[in-house]
């Protein structure tokens, strides 16, 4: 594996709560950047992961999970959008590396399709269903400055705010006053 793993900043960070600007270089700067993204999400035992959980604004993610059929799906987008959603929604536990710890039950959509482009700019369309539409839609609404959290009712955020755990790989810093 190449790449550096990076510390993952947990909520609160301001990067984390801000949306993302739009990569505008195609280059080896960008390519590093996704290595280092894998290599931080790997260590973490993550499946998916935002340029702004290492402290990056930048519309970036990378995925590794399976779909509804077990199958695995491996990649990045740059840049994406979410073209589609299906109109049937799937319950499902849904944890995060910058909420390091505990799930939470949360309603998706069951299909997802986002948008975007590879490290190079070339045009990519990527449509998961079951874990992988979760991991998709998650990953593209961190890119927008929203936390799975954020769906959730003010009792329930709090629950999981209080059962946030220190990892070794993330950023370990105290959350600050007025995120729960």
């Amino acid at each position: 594996m190449t790449g550096t793993a990076r510390p993952v900043v947990i909520v609160g960070d301001p990067v984390l709560h801000r949306p993302a600007a739009a990569v505008t270089e195609f280059g080896p700067g960008l390519r590093t950047l996704i290595e280092d993204m894998f290599a931080t999400m790997y260590l973490a035992e993550g499946v998916g992961l935002a340029a702004p959980q290492i402290g990056v604004g930048l519309q970036v993610f990378v995925y590794d999970c399976h779909d509804d059929e077990g199958r695995y799906h491996k990649g990045h987008i740059v840049n994406p959008v979410i073209t589609q959603t299906s109109h049937e929604d799937e319950d499902g536990d849904e944890g995060c590396l910058s909420v390091p710890g505990p799930y939470a039950s949360l309603e998706r959509p069951r299909t997802v399709t986002v948008t975007g482009q590879d490290q190079t700019g070339l045009s990519v369309e990527i449509t998961g269903s079951g874990f992988l539409a979760r991991c998709l839609i998650h990953e593209a609404q961190h890119l927008q400055g929203v936390l799975y959290i954020d769906h959730l009712n003010k009792r329930r955020r709090g629950r999981v705010l209080s059962g946030i755990e220190p990892f070794p790989w993330n950023a370990a810093v105290p959350i600050p006053a007025g995120t729960d």
